[in-house]
């Protein structure tokens, strides 16, 4: 066959080797049946945190509706939490993604970060249509007057406070979209999940699995609920039949061995992030502060018991399998990294009302 015979256009192209048909059964482009022109070409730039890209992973169930033989590429920081089968090309950002990405042609690309690296390398792309926020006289500025928003929501707080929309409803309007409740996806090992699982339903023996995120990082420590909270609420779950399973990071290693020691809860101890998502995928309710586990939570579709204090409780999107509990006197520290009054707020939910509705969740789970 000759050169100007292979199709470049094709969603199973891919560059320099031998694509799926052809390995499978020998095709050849000028004769080939599978032959399937890529709808168009998308390019999502959404580089951190690591929470953020996760609940940003439901755009991609609407533009693979949108356009099913769309040819997908995700640039981040965090490639490991999303999943391969999902995305057609993803990039971590380095020096050579950044290269390859300006100079390759999107159809679409949408940058949802507001730094400044994520804005000039969506100002530096050659696209069609560009959403989001891109770069211009030496600023950030709205690729979109959609955009403006989220923009001004967040320089203001004043204004930031009276937004009612989720994070997912912003963000899809940014992209001129309508969120139609497109579920997160995650990557999850299934071997390390199945065996995960196995572990912790034989310790449960039976009982509903209740995992406990204590912590919440380093940024806001004011979303903290006492640590005596901790050890109430878990006595009495335990004293209900639940099976209590303490979670979290490095930073919640001491700490929970000391609610583990004190209860008779279980601490499998801190593990890397995809041991940490298999984990948490052998639990039927999850308690936790707004923090990386809401979001591994929501992409598994677990029931949730959500404390928020400091942010917008109408951000948080949780399809129905949750609550949001809030201090019953309020916050006055939005967005606070210190508390301004003498007793923190956290203290005002309460060990009973939690209890209340893990146990309402339990039964959905």
């Amino acid at each position: 066959m000759d050169v100007n015979e292979i199709k470049y256009d094709c969603k199973y192209f891919k560059g320099f080797m031998p694509c799926e048909p052809s390995k499978k059964d020998g095709s050849i482009c000028d004769t080939c049946t599978h032959y399937t022109p890529v709808s168009k070409k998308i390019l999502i730039i959404k580089l951190g945190a690591i929470g953020d890209v996760i609940r940003t992973t439901p755009l991609l169930q609407k533009y693979r509706t949108l356009y099913p033989d769309c040819h997908i590429t995700w640039v981040t920081q965090f490639p490991e939490v999303l999943p391969e089968q999902s995305i057609d090309k993803l990039y971590k950002l380095d020096s050579v993604s950044l290269f390859i990405l300006t100079n390759e042609s999107f159809d679409i690309a949408i940058n949802l970060d507001k730094d400044k690296e994520a804005c000039v390398l969506l100002a530096n792309t050659n696209a069609d249509e560009k959403y989001g926020w891109t770069y211009a006289n030496d600023h950030i500025a709205p690729a979109t007057k959609n955009a403006e928003h989220k923009l001004i929501t967040g320089l203001f707080d004043s204004i930031s406070q009276e937004n009612t929309k989720s994070y997912l409803e912003e963000i899809f309007e940014i992209c001129h979209q309508k969120f139609n409740y497109e579920e997160y996806v995650i990557k999850v090992n299934t071997d390390l999940s199945e065996k995960w699982k196995r572990d912790i339903v034989e310790k449960s023996n039976g009982k509903k699995i209740i995992g406990l995120n204590t912590g919440c990082g380093p940024r806001w420590k004011t979303r903290l609920w006492p640590e005596d909270y901790w050890i109430e609420m878990i006595s009495e779950l335990e004293g209900k039949g639940y099976f209590c399973m303490l979670l979290g990071g490095p930073a919640e290693d001491e700490q929970n061995k000391i609610y583990a020691k004190e209860t008779n809860s279980y601490y499998p101890g801190h593990y890397s992030l995809e041991e940490f998502i298999s984990i948490t995928n052998a639990c039927d309710v999850i308690v936790t502060q707004v923090s990386l586990m809401m979001h591994v939570a929501i992409a598994l579709q677990k029931q949730m018991v959500l404390f928020n204090n400091i942010f917008n409780p109408h951000e948080f999107e949780l399809y129905g399998r949750g609550v949001i509990m809030g201090p019953s006197s309020g916050c006055d520290c939005f967005y606070g990294t210190s508390c301004s009054r003498e007793r923190s707020c956290m203290q005002d939910i309460s060990v009973a009302d939690v209890v209340k509705n893990i146990q309402k969740l339990s039964q959905s789970s």
